[in-house]
């Protein structure tokens, strides 16, 4: 293989793949929480210093992490060749030549690229609560809204916290005492905010959705995430694992302009009050994997679905055993347990160097085969973009 202009470097990556690429895994370094040290990696990797520790493998990422300080490709996905060695970024590929990838017509209608980020989240301590601003206040600063979702693998050691606050409790928005959780902002000393929050149990096989504005604090049980493809967020929790969080953070994403005018008030103009009281916000945002109807060898079923923005399916296939797939478009995928071969390509659970592909758009959405070539389960976790797929929806609770 030659080096020649990316999009040239493109063709020549996916006819090596059989358009297919291999994707290294991208792990990602955060100051605010320790690590689950649940990746398998060898114990010294996970400190880094001043960067922080390894708490996240980000997926099929065409996404830079916002971290303080780090490499500049940090987050981003590397396509790999047959011999194993990093020729681009995924990010840098799709920009390239978004029709190889994409498809022609779904390129031209979602020109931002792929559109979604994949991750798993691997923490010893809870997520500090914190909140995605939606998109009106997103804009004001250049950037998108970040929607996500949560599925809790099975078979996981959950950690010491396996509970996630959510939103705030109903009685602040039926009385309209919104101005509750600002003394917490503005004294910015503990993590007494979380009195006014509920907490939801991380149960295996489930999940959660997250809209933008809610205020929401993870908890400890190894998360596969699935989200609007953006790293915005404001912090609303002082205390956390036994430290004080940069105030700064509250204003990750705020004009000059905004703090000054309005300071610490300003970032719950990101809450959306109904949402975060909703009384039936957990009948409301529940996940359960939802099976799929079909004929193609393995069992499939939607674990990240109810929305437009992004969807995912978790893919079983038995020892032995085959599974043809057709799908509607691009997406990537992370091979959970088990191996096999995935379009031909040999794929190796807890390998982080074999087990993570794209399947270009033309391979996709023609069949294709997933063979499992061991003893146990071969199990495939695939993401896919905006609009790629039509999925089920969690009915409003009260009708």
């Amino acid at each position: 293989m030659t080096d020649g202009s990316p999009r040239q470097l493109v063709e020549e990556l996916l006819n090596d793949g059989g358009g297919v690429l291999r994707l290294a895994p991208a792990f990602v370094a955060r100051d605010l929480v320790p690590p689950g040290r649940r990746f398998g990696l060898p114990e010294d990797a996970y400190d880094l210093g001043e960067r922080g520790y390894i708490c996240e493998r980000w997926l099929g990422s065409t996404t830079k992490a916002d971290n303080r300080i780090g490499p500049a490709d940090e987050g981003l996905s590397h396509i790999v060749d047959s011999t194993g060695r990093p020729r681009m970024t995924l990010r840098d590929a799709v920009a390239a030549d978004p029709s190889a990838i994409m498809g022609a017509a779904y390129a031209s209608t979602h020109p931002a690229g792929l559109g979604r980020l994949a991750k798993l989240l691997d923490y010893g301590d809870r997520i500090p609560f914190h909140i995605h601003p939606p998109q009106r206040f997103a804009e004001l600063v250049g950037r998108r809204s970040k929607d996500e979702a949560y599925y809790f693998p099975a078979g996981v050691d959950m950690g010491a916290h396996p509970e996630t606050f959510f939103g705030v409790h109903p009685s602040i928005v039926r009385e309209g005492r919104y101005d509750v959780l600002l003394p917490y902002l503005v004294d910015w000393n503990s993590n007494l905010i979380l009195r006014h929050s509920r907490a939801e149990l991380q149960v295996p096989d489930e999940g959660f959705q997250v809209p933008s504005g809610v205020l929401h604090g993870p908890g400890t049980a190894l998360t596969l995430e699935l989200q609007e493809d953006s790293d915005v967020f404001a912090m609303f929790q002082a205390l956390n694992a036994g430290r004080i969080i940069d105030k700064e953070l509250l204003f990750h994403d705020v004009r000059a302009e905004d703090r000054g005018a309005h300071g610490e008030r300003f970032p719950l103009n990101f809450v959306e009050w109904e949402l975060n009281g909703d009384p039936f916000f957990y009948e409301n945002n529940h996940l359960t994997p939802q099976p799929i109807d079909g004929s193609g060898g393995g069992q499939e079923s939607w674990i990240f679905y109810n929305t437009a923005k992004y969807s995912g399916k978790k893919l079983v296939v038995p020892p032995g055993g085959r599974h043809t797939a057709i799908e509607n478009g691009v997406y990537s995928l992370l091979v959970w347990s088990g191996s096999g071969r995935y379009c031909g390509h040999d794929v190796q659970a807890g390998d982080a160097d074999r087990d993570e592909l794209l399947i270009s758009h033309d391979v996709a959405t023609a069949p294709h085969t997933i063979e499992n070539t061991g003893d146990t389960d071969l199990v495939v976790f695939t993401f896919f973009g905006p609009d790629v797929n039509d999925t089920p929806t969690i009915p409003r609770y009260p009708a």
